[in-house]
């Protein structure tokens, strides 16, 4: 069977990494991996070159990403990824059994829906859940419109598929696709981890904000409330940038100022799989609005922040607090989580087996 996975973000490919892992050992598929977005963009890192690094073999770069960070220039990255994989899937038409597509960005649905007149198989994960702060809500319930396999995180979002699809028919609740990497990967210690990134981690806050993409005229405002928080704190501060969203510029250089000025705040573009989720492992807890703190961060005992509305409407464990975005808030609860000891929590998101299930049910399905 030719797999070709799309991927368009450094995030969404470390989350799959287990599955690629397996499809590219296992002979009866033929991995082909097509990296697009924020994977050939220099100022998120180049991160296709970490996909090569990991050792896999990039089948096609697509160069899709958008000029700058405006409502014009996200549209038009839309239309010219729809553009730009029409022609990619018209030579590849007869070369491809299977599309797995990683995430829900606006890329990934220019990329499916171009392949919509060609009538190959799309496989989807993380179907059937919200995010109602993200224009990508929108995009993912798309993309399972456009999808003939749905792997899901939850019995719920299953649930929401089968009435997006009118069938349950395709539809299979694997769990969170992400969790494998708890059981597969070797965490770094603390040297190890300032050998890697330069800094010695002493407990941090892990924050990670992405551009609330329906409110994205408030941006500027949340930014610089939760820059009046981290001002605040003495605490070592791990900041992972965001990704390339609309007005996802005036954070990512709110925060490189901001870790400038201030001895105690460190900015990373990429830390990888292991490095993020070894981030995860030293933190206090995690501030901000990343799926990483709704699915992962339990999995780690880690109690998370959850900012404003990007991440409203997906389920979660004990774990998450709900905040809104206002400095004295977030300090309140900091405040609170600071006389808390470790808890041990709950993760509804499953345990860390899917990738296997996945093999299994791609070579069950005609």
């Amino acid at each position: 069977m030719i797999v070709k996975v799309l991927t368009s973000s450094r995030a969404d490919y470390g989350i799959y990494l287990p599955l690629l892992k397996k499809l590219k050992q296992d002979q009866f598929f033929t991995l082909q991996i097509i990296a697009f977005g924020t994977h050939l963009s220099k100022n998120h890192g180049f991160t296709s070159d970490q996909i090569k690094k990991d050792g896999f073999e990039v089948y096609h770069e697509i160069e899709t990403t958008p000029l700058n960070d405006s409502p014009l220039d996200i549209a038009t990255a839309v239309g010219e990824t729809i553009k730009k994989f029409a022609t990619f899937w018209n030579s590849q038409k007869d070369k491809t059994d299977l599309i797995i597509c990683l995430g829900d960005r606006y890329e990934m649905f220019g990329a499916v829906a171009a392949s919509l007149p060609f009538n190959i198989r799309v496989a989807h994960f993380h179907g059937g859940e919200t995010s109602l702060g993200a224009i990508d809500e929108a995009f993912r319930h798309s993309i399972t419109a456009m999808a003939q396999l749905h792997f899901t995180s939850t019995e719920q979002s299953a649930k929401r598929v089968e009435a997006i699809k009118g069938s349950p028919e395709g539809i299979y609740n694997i769990g969170a696709m992400s969790l494998d990497n708890l059981n597969e990967l070797q965490l770094l210690t603390e040297k190890e981890f300032e050998k890697a990134f330069g800094v010695l981690p002493k407990n941090p806050i892990l924050v990670t904000f992405h551009p609330e993409t329906v409110a994205f005229d408030k941006n500027e405002l949340y930014t610089n409330e939760i820059l009046k928080v981290l001002t605040q704190l003495e605490d070592q501060i791990f900041i992972t940038l965001p990704n390339s969203d609309t007005n996802g510029n005036v954070i990512r250089k709110a925060f490189l100022e901001l870790s400038r000025s201030r001895k105690n705040v460190h900015c990373f573009e990429s830390l990888g799989t292991q490095g993020y989720f070894s981030a995860i492992a030293f933190s206090s807890f995690l501030l901000g609005n990343t799926s990483s703190g709704i699915i992962e961060a339990a999995s780690f005992n880690k109690y998370v922040i959850n900012l404003g509305d990007r991440q409203k409407g997906r389920e979660h464990g004990e774990n998450v607090i709900d905040c809104e975005i206002k400095a004295e808030y977030i300090l309140d609860i900091i405040t609170y989580l600071k006389t808390l000891s470790t808890g041990a929590f709950k993760n509804p998101y499953g345990d860390g087996h899917s990738s296997d299930k996945v093999l299994s049910l791609l070579k069950m399905t005609p």
